[in-house]
């Protein structure tokens, strides 16, 4: 054989041996085959078991025309199982497809058949689940009926916890609610009513199984309308757990009404890298909760903490360091927040034509209009503005306005500097907000703050120990100065208990004009 015969033989002989290797690996996952395996004798087992599911539920139907013959599931049991076994035939359909993919035995078919073993699982798995409840239901009447006085003492106890509940109490409640805010009425009365509404039910269905409940109680089924007994039991007891429950949340909501909250972002940060990259917000809420809708006073609190969210949530609110990224305020349930991010603050300034409100008044002075809060409200105004309020001028509060009634975020501009006013890029943001994690890690990156964190000397807004260059300027937390190697531990909730003699004063150290 010379030498060019040799080069051929040697090239043909390369081919079978690729040829050979990738017949050897074109073959499914050897765990795709034994699952398949294992699901084809699950399957069977299936059919097995739904048999006789469907075989013990036709005896005991058979056992007790009567019973079945009066009560809804009499009437459902055949085609509940029908149902059961047109699941199960459709995990039979995918059986057969798997087995013809398995006699292939390609490995390009591997994520068909993963698909198919999913889908087969879940009809499998419904099928059974479907079976076993109709059995439990038809086990579950059959104990009804053979215990009778026990169903008959379970009815009356159900009706009294009914009756034993207060509704006079949440009538009152409801009323006193009403009459704070008007604007509910329409939605509690409807509560109300609904709740007034089980009761009744109740009692009709107590006075109309009178003589089913006595022949229960005696342990006679000779001709008992099941249906009529076994139904009021039911809802009798459904009614009892439906009256609490709504009640609560009754009780819950008008709750809500008479207190305000917000959330602010007042901190954020992202850690890590690649895949263990994980993005936190810090938020302050603040609550005010108010005795009645006139009261002049409020119970102020507050709590914040560090939480882990989503990279599309951290992204979405970026721009809005120190806003109020949710408000609810008084006279509104919880579900009714704004959730339009706003200055923080804003939303407690009262209608210019309004004058005044609860939290303060327009003063004006030398041509200008000013917002002014009142001194028992001086904590909910500090954490609001993180301790640095400027006062709110009417033009300001316009365009807030403005743009809240268009459902937009207002970023506000400060007309001394040309600047954006609020928001994480806002001039009056990044100097309340200096101190922060956000703020030290770069993000006040077009900021005179930016090299300079926890301070802001240069501001016309800080005091004499900030200007003063032997001063203490290291970094300050929320509420205490504190290393910044302390851990993030959420403040205690902080309440603020006006004295009730002390006429409303003026925000402490912040005097814009007479009150008019």
């Amino acid at each position: 054989m010379n030498r060019t015969q040799l080069r051929l033989s040697a090239v043909v002989l390369t081919v079978l041996i690729a040829v050979v290797f990738a017949r050897a690996l074109d073959h499914l996952p050897s765990s795709l085959k034994t699952q398949i395996a294992s699901e084809r004798a699950a399957v069977a087992a299936a059919q097995t078991q739904l048999h006789a599911e469907r075989g013990q539920v036709a005896a005991q139907v058979q056992s007790e025309p009567e019973l079945f013959k009066s009560i809804a599931f009499g009437q459902q049991w055949s085609d509940r199982f029908v149902q059961a076994d047109g699941e199960l035939q459709s995990a039979s359909h995918d059986m057969d497809d798997l087995a013809r993919v398995e006699k292939r035995n390609r490995y390009s078919d591997r994520d068909q058949a993963a698909s198919l073993l999913t889908h087969e699982r879940q009809q499998r798995t419904h099928a059974i689940a479907d079976a076993d409840a109709i059995e439990k239901d038809a086990a579950h009447w059959l104990d009804a009926k053979n215990h009778l006085p026990e169903e008959a003492q379970q009815m009356e106890r159900d009706y009294r916890a009914i009756h034993a509940f207060d509704l006079a109490a949440l009538t009152t409640l409801v009323h006193r609610t009403e009459a704070d805010w008007p604007g509910k009425q329409a939605d509690l009365d409807a509560r109300l009513a609904a709740e007034n509404a089980i009761v009744a039910d109740s009692d009709r269905l107590w006075q109309s199984t009178e003589d089913a409940r006595r022949q229960a109680a005696a342990g006679n089924s000779t001709g008992l309308d099941f249906g009529a007994l076994f139904g009021a039991g039911e809802s009798l007891k459904s009614s009892a757990a439906d009256l609490q429950a709504k009640a609560d949340e009754t009780k819950a909501l008008t709750g809500q009404l008479y207190t305000s909250w917000d959330k602010m972002l007042v901190d954020m940060q992202a850690r890590g890298d690649g895949d263990a990259r994980r993005y936190e917000q810090r938020i302050r809420t603040v609550r005010t909760h108010h005795a009645d809708a006139a009261a002049s006073t409020g119970e102020t609190t507050s709590d914040e903490q560090w939480t882990t969210v989503p990279r599309a949530t951290y992204d979405a609110m970026r721009r809005d360091l120190g806003m109020a990224i949710e408000h609810k305020p008084a006279g509104k349930y919880d579900s009714e927040s704004e959730r339009v991010a706003q200055p923080a603050g804003l939303a407690y300034v009262a209608p210019l034509g309004q004058g005044r409100n609860q939290y303060g008044y327009w003063d004006h002075r030398d041509g200008r209009d000013f917002w002014v809060f009142y001194g028992q409200y001086a904590l909910l105004r500090d954490l609001l503005f993180n301790h640095d309020y400027r006062p709110i001028e009417r033009r300001e509060w316009e365009d807030y306005r403005t743009y809240q009634n268009r459902g937009e975020t207002y970023y506000g501009h400060d007309s001394s500097t040309g600047q954006q006013k609020y928001g994480s890029q806002g001039a009056v943001t990044q100097n309340r907000y200096s101190g922060s994690k956000y703020g030290q890690s770069g993000g006040f990156r077009d900021s005179q703050y930016a090299s300079k964190p926890g301070s802001y000397s240069s501001s016309r807004y800080a005091s004499p120990s900030v200007r003063d260059p032997n001063a203490d300027h290291s970094p300050k937390t929320f509420g205490h100065n504190a290393p910044e190697s302390a851990p993030r531990a959420a403040p205690p909730a902080r309440t603020y208990h006006p004295a009730p003699s002390r006429p409303p004063m003026r925000a402490p150290g912040r005097s814009f004009g007479r009150r008019h």
